[in-house]
């Protein structure tokens, strides 16, 4: 199965639009969203997939993301601020991780498959022993256009690739 990993939409609509329309492309069922949404009116672009979103530091109506998701249906959650999920027999931790010590920290006890976070607005593929560390990159106030990226990961090689959402 393929897996969509995205931060850091900050409200970024057309962003956003291309980032579905990948998904689409690449046969996603399943969106994991790395925190920092900020509005709640971004959560219904996602509405075709299985949406599971952490909150991020720019994500500050709780209460309408909340609702935003339950009008999503099916399984699509907002877990807060971490999330444990599991496809395809493959663990991952989801966080916005503004602190990078602590996403190594998760990386290095080597509980999970991947971690995948946010918040400091460059993609990242590395390897923490049996752990892979995934940015996906975000959509806003990136340091280089390199970072404007969602990350499809599929479950059955464990491959990642980036796609870019400049269009």
């Amino acid at each position: 199965m393929n897996v969509g990993i995205i931060s850091d939409t900050h409200d970024n609509a057309e962003a956003t639009e291309r980032a579905t329309e990948i998904f689409r492309e690449e046969g996603v069922e399943t969106v994991v969203h790395c925190g920092d949404f900020v509005a709640p009116l971004m959560v219904p672009y996602f509405d075709e997939f299985e949406l599971h979103g952490v909150l991020g530091n720019n994500d500050g109506d709780v209460a309408n993301l909340r609702a935003a998701f339950d009008g999503l249906g099916g399984e699509s959650e907002l877990h807060g601020r971490f999330a444990d999920l599991e496809f395809d027999g493959l663990s991952f931790a989801v966080l916005h991780g503004e602190s990078k010590a602590e996403v190594e920290a998760i990386a290095a006890g080597e509980t999970y498959d991947f971690v995948c976070y946010g918040h400091h607005h460059e993609r990242e593929l590395s390897e923490e022993g049996r752990t892979t560390v995934l940015n996906p990159g975000a959509h806003f106030l990136t340091k280089s256009e390199d970072d404007r990226t969602v990350a499809i990961l599929d479950t059955r090689s464990e491959s990642v690739e980036f796609r870019s959402v400049l269009g």
